[in-house]
This record gives C-alpha cells, sequence and structure tokens, in this order.
C-alpha cells in the first residue's frame, strides 16, 4: 500500500517539474508559433488576390482562427495530458481510419509547410546574396538544396527549447516591426497611398465578397500555428487559468500585427506589383526606405522562414515514425538510427516528399494554399469533436467554449474548404495525392498486420496526436 502511495504521489508531483513556462514565455511562444512564412511570402498573393483591401482576407481568417482557437481550448484543459487533432477525433467518433487520415493531414500540412518555407528560403537567399535568380530551375535548386539540410539537422537530432523559440519569435517580429514602422514613418512623411486599403480587385460589376473568401483560403495560412502550441498546456504554470487568456492574446496581437504589415505593404507597394514574385516585404522595405540595407531584412526573412521548415519536418517526421510504432504505417517508418537515435526512415519518407512537392509544384500559393486547405478540415473535425464530447465528462474543471463558437467554426472552416470559395484546383490534387499516399501505405500496413496478428493499440494515436505546422 505504501509503495501504491508512494507511486501516485509521484505520478502526481512529476507534472510539476516541468511547469517552467509563465504567461510571458508562452506568449512568446504562441506568436513564435504563428508568425513565420505565411505572412512573408503571401501578403503579395493575398492582395493580387483582392486588391488593396489586402488586410480584410487576413482578418477574415484571424476570426476564423480565434473560432477554432476557442474549440482547441476547451479539448486541451479538458484532456490535457494528450493533445492533438488525431486523439480528438479517436475521442468523438472512435474510428481508427478516421483517426489515421486526420493525424496524416496534420503531418501532410507541415511538409507542405515546410515545402512553402524552403521556397521563400530560396528567393530571399537569392536577394541577400545578390543572385538574381528568377523563378524556375533556380530557385527550385536552392529549395531542395535547404531542404536537404534540413534533412541532415533533423537527422542528427535537434533539441528543441523554450530559449531557443524566444530568439528565434525575436528575429521574426522585428522583421515584421520594421515594415510596420517603415510603413508608418512613410505615411506620416505624405508617401504611399493610404486609399488603396479601400479598393478591391473585382471584375466590374461583381461583388467583392468572392475574391475576398477567395483570398481568405490564402491568407488562414499566415493564422496556422497556434493548434501547435496547445501541446505546451501541460508544462504552463497554472495551464486553466493562464492558458485560455494567454493563448487569446497571442491570436490578438498577431492579428493585429498582420493588420498593420498588410496595411503598410498596400499603402506603399501598388497590390499588382506586390503580388509578383515570392518576397513581397522585401519590395515594401525597398518603397518604403530606400536606404535601408535590403540584404539585412533578406537575412531576417531567411531567419524566419528557416524555422517554419525546421519545426515542421522535425513534426511530420515524428508523426509518422509515431503512426509507425502504432501499426498504422508499415513498420519499416518506425526504425531509428542506432548511433543518432532519430527516425532516419521517416525522416528520408517526409524529406522525399517535401522534394517533390518543390520540384513539381514549386509555388508559394499553392503550397501554403494547400496548408491550409488541409487544416481547414482538420479544423473542421476538430470543431464537430468538441460538441461530440461535451457527453463526456471528466473529474477536474475546464475550459468551456459557448456552443455557438464550434458550430460556427464547424460552418466556416468547412464552408473555406470547399470549391465554390474560387480555391486553385490543384491544391485539392495536391492533398489527394498525399493523402492517397496515406491511404496506400494504410492498407499496406493492415496486410502486413494480418499476417503478423499485430493488432493497434486501442488508444490510438496518443503518441501521434501532435501538432499542427507552424509559421
Amino acid at each position: 500500500m505504501m509503495d501504491a502511495d508512494k507511486a501516485a504521489a509521484a505520478q502526481q508531483a512529476e507534472p510539476t517539474l516541468h511547469r517552467a513556462m509563465g504567461p510571458w514565455l508562452l506568449l512568446l511562444f504562441i506568436v513564435g508559433d504563428i508568425l513565420g512564412t505565411g505572412i512573408y511570402a503571401l501578403t503579395g498573393q493575398v492582395a493580387k488576390q483582392v486588391g488593396g483591401a489586402v488586410w480584410l482576407p487576413f482578418l477574415v481568417a484571424f476570426v476564423v482562427a480565434l473560432i477554432t482557437a476557442f474549440s482547441y481550448l476547451e479539448l486541451v484543459t479538458k484532456y490535457p495530458q494528450a493533445a492533438g487533432a488525431a486523439l480528438y477525433a479517436h475521442k468523438a467518433f472512435g474510428i481508427h481510419f478516421v483517426t489515421f487520415i486526420v493525424a496524416f493531414a496534420v503531418m501532410c500540412s507541415g511538409i507542405t509547410s515546410a515545402s512553402t518555407a524552403s521556397r521563400a528560403f530560396a528567393v530571399n537567399f537569392s536577394s541577400a546574396f545578390g543572385l538574381g535568380l528568377e523563378e524556375g530551375a533556380g530557385t527550385i535548386f536552392l529549395g531542395l538544396l535547404f531542404m536537404a539540410i534540413v534533412a541532415a539537422i533533423n537527422f542528427r537530432g535537434v533539441g528543441e527549447s523554450v530559449k531557443t523559440n524566444v530568439v528565434l519569435t525575436c528575429i521574426e517580429l522585428s522583421g515584421l516591426l520594421i515594415v510596420i514602422v517603415i510603413g508608418l514613418w512613410a505615411i506620416g512623411a505624405g508617401q504611399g497611398d493610404v486609399s488603396r486599403i479601400t479598393e478591391f480587385h473585382t471584375p466590374e460589376g461583381q461583388s467583392p465578397v468572392w475574391p475576398v473568401i477567395a483570398a481568405t483560403t490564402l491568407a488562414f495560412f499566415a493564422m496556422v500555428g497556434f493548434e501547435d502550441s496547445v501541446n505546451m498546456a501541460e508544462e504552463t504554470q497554472e495551464p486553466s487559468r493562464i492558458f485560455p487568456k494567454i493563448l487569446l492574446i497571442g491570436l490578438l496581437l498577431t492579428g493585429l500585427i498582420y493588420m498593420l504589415v498588410s496595411i503598410s505593404a498596400v499603402t506603399l507597394v501598388a497590390p499588382a506589383e506586390l503580388g509578383e514574385g515570392e518576397a513581397p516585404l522585401l519590395k515594401v522595405v525597398a518603397a518604403g526606405a530606400p536606404n535601408f540595407p535590403i540584404g539585412v531584412f533578406a537575412f531576417i526573412t531567411m531567419f524566419a522562414v528557416a524555422n517554419t521548415a525546421l519545426i515542421n519536418m522535425l513534426m511530420a517526421s515524428r508523426l509518422v515514425y509515431g503512426m509507425s510504432r502504432e501499426h498504422v504505417l508499415p513498420p519499416v517508418l518506425g526504425k531509428v538510427h542506432t548511433s543518432r537515435r532519430t527516425p532516419y526512415i521517416a525522416i528520408a519518407f517526409t524529406t522525399l516528399l517535401a522534394f517533390g512537392l518543390i520540384t513539381f509544384v514549386g509555388t508559394v500559393p499553392q503550397l501554403g494554399g494547400t496548408t491550409a486547405l488541409l487544416l481547414l478540415c482538420v479544423f473542421t473535425v476538430v470543431n464537430v469533436a468538441v460538441l461530440v464530447l461535451r457527453k463526456d465528462k471528466v473529474p477536474h474543471e475546464h475550459f468551456t467554449a459557448p456552443t455557438a463558437l464550434p458550430v460556427l467554426g464547424a460552418i466556416c472552416c468547412g464552408f473555406l474548404v470547399g470549391p465554390w470559395t474560387g480555391r486553385n484546383p490543384e491544391q485539392y490534387v495536391i492533398a489527394g495525392v498525399l493523402l492517397a499516399i496515406g491511404v496506400v501505405l494504410w492498407l499496406v500496413t493492415v496486410m502486413i498486420n494480418r499476417r503478423t496478428g499485430v493488432i493497434p493499440s486501442e488508444p490510438v494515436m496518443e503518441e501521434i496526436g501532435g501538432g499542427g505546422p507552424v509559421n
């Protein structure tokens, strides 16, 4: 009995050892998760679709993300020791295949996000060193080389820490603050054209609603990352009290930053020009402050997108490894290198998928749009899962979202998935091919399991729930 009491006491004491994150560190972590490739690379493409009112799609995307964040807050405080959309789907529906598809979709969104970052890295690398590479073979080669370096770092083993995240967040944030300061200073000096922010790029006589919706499906990529931060709840001081408030503050701060960046951008650079190329904010800095060393800003952008790629490829390879260990992907993907102790086959698999996307898809809008498409599907499931799991009572207090929010979140996310939004059909093809690869691997695993008599563990995916991609 005494041994049992000691074990119970030790189990209760264990989480407190990891609760090192206070509100400020948690806030920086959340902001760092959301900031990154999306706003650095896609502002121009959003402006290209909607015109001068580029801030509006970012605002709509922010509102949809905020609504979905309430659902994540309820689930993460309800089940504080296990996070991730796959686990929530399994608890709500109990269907192994649905759980697998959700987990694989999260993994694929990480790869498409990292591929987006690699393309943005290549463009900014070219600008930083004055290579003058145009869209095509040169940027593809740089993107592939960058992804290979990410794979090598991943293979060697990377220990993520909050302090590292704080440093990278400050670098990412500094770049956006530079754009905002330059924009505000230029507006105050009478430069640029503030009237552009109310202009819509729509065919004559047509409503601007559908162009805004189409642009929102792309702008949503800039808001991803908040769903990954819920995994830090277990390491947060007083998570039930602190985490909901800090997550919402983090979303509000990043939403405000995105509004100011987009307004500054379109004020200084015409929407049509902003939409050319894959480094729109470099144009904004050059237009608003011609004497500012553009290479410095390009380096800042490189840091921001490099962090995005590395973290997402780490997440994707660990998800594949976890799914293999849970016997829902072939066992070979779960192999660990004897000396490096990293999942080298899973790293190779996810890197090959990224190579294919960089080579055959290439463009930032299509890769970023596919990331948003996959995550909007996942968010739809999560919003529905909240409502289904209301009947599952837990013995501790937890955050409860107003019922209207998950209902509205499921409707909004589901709506933004559909082809009626004006989403490029190529994004459905990319997402379909990636998920089809997963289904084939799943079927192969089912046949292997039947031959070997292996049965996937019942609490499916607790190890592979993971988080989504970060920006």
